[in-house]
């Protein structure tokens, strides 16, 4: 992995984009290795806001009904400590947080 990484580009759902007060995406650096868990703790830390709405505060667990995804794959079901791919690190690509939609 390249140690020039840029800014990851995040992608919320409308709702969210609201509650955070932000339009479009946001751009965030993050510390350490681009994981899974570190954009999450990264996007909670600079839209307190946020916490609690895509995972649960307690268990860090991603909440029903939002999923995960990053340079076409579904990062939904991945381990925290899973490193986001290369173009999503590099700010080429958004990671984008998407409310699934249910219904009958």
């Amino acid at each position: 992995m390249s140690g020039d990484r840029g800014v990851i580009r995040v992608v919320l759902p409308a709702h969210l984009r609201t509650l955070a007060g932000v339009d479009g995406e946001v751009g965030l650096e993050v510390d350490g290795p681009p994981t899974l868990g570190a954009v999450l703790d990264a996007l909670e830390a600079r839209h307190p806001v946020l916490a609690g709405t895509i995972r649960d505060q307690a268990t860090l667990r991603r909440r029903p009904f939002v999923r995960f995804f990053a340079d076409e794959e579904d990062f939904s079901h991945a381990a925290a400590d899973t490193v986001l791919p290369e173009t999503v690190a590099a700010g080429k690509e958004p990671f984008c947080v998407v409310g699934a939609m249910a219904g009958g």
